[in-house]
């Protein structure tokens, strides 16, 4: 089955917003994963205005199952990443002034700086994915910068299926069976939800992840995390 990795950013934006320590990001992670959730996910920024650089140092402990950092690889990021090590590190074109990741990397003009931070992690046994938007030529490129997977951003795949037009999965799927012809492996991610994800997970071939946090948290909150929880990893069973 595809793996969910749940992105729990929005919690910490909710612990922020009262300056203490509720909801507790650490118990969330726990909570997550006894839920049956295969993953956490994180993308700290550098004004922190969600997940702080110390969650991720906390979360590391308490992550049994894949821990996967998201973000733009700025020196301050990748001292952090290289000194976690999780399991995975996404890597996230997004200027620090972006509400939320809006675009993927152009895997051509940025070919050379893309290869020499992913040798890195790689070097220190991190796996690497780099976010790119559904262009078969950017995931071209991307085989040529070393990494091992790409994640797929979907917002416009949502975006058309909530339009009721389903051929917008079209190039997605074009995507990832240029993925694997060139050994790429594949994830998702960007506002995918309990509506979407299953025709996307179904038309999609070889989806080893998605990454779900904002349509997660917000389903949560009307039917409660493990029901959720359970709901995605039911739709993602293939």
């Amino acid at each position: 089955m595809t793996k969910l990795s749940v992105n729990i950013n929005k919690i910490a934006t909710l612990r922020n917003s009262r300056g203490g320590d509720v909801p507790n990001l650490v118990q969330v992670a726990k909570d997550v994963q006894r839920f049956g959730g295969q993953g956490i996910t994180v993308h700290p920024r550098p004004d922190e205005r969600h997940i702080r650089y110390q969650d991720v140092f906390d979360l590391k402990s308490v992550v049994s199952t894949e821990f996967n950092i998201e973000g733009n690889p700025v020196q301050k990021f990748m001292d952090l990443v290289l000194k976690v090590k999780p399991e995975q590190v996404t890597l996230v074109p997004d200027a620090e002034e972006a509400i939320t990741s809006n675009a993927g990397w152009d895997t051509i003009k940025h070919r050379d700086y893309l290869k020499e931070i992913i040798s890195e992690f790689k070097s220190n046994g991190i796996r690497t994915s780099i976010f790119v938007d559904p262009d078969p030529e950017m995931v071209k490129g991307a085989v040529e910068t070393g990494t091992d997977r790409i994640e797929l951003y979907t917002e416009e795949y949502a975006r058309q299926f909530a339009k009721g037009n389903k051929d917008g999965v079209k190039p997605y799927k074009l995507c990832a069976e240029t993925a694997i012809d060139l050994g790429l492996g594949i994830n998702a991610g960007h506002d995918l939800s309990l509506s979407n994800v299953e025709y996307f997970q179904k038309n999609v071939p070889g989806l080893l992840e998605v990454s779900i946090g904002h349509a997660l948290i917000a389903e949560s909150l009307y039917q409660g995390m493990e029901y959720v929880i359970n709901q995605y990893l039911s739709l993602l069973r293939s």
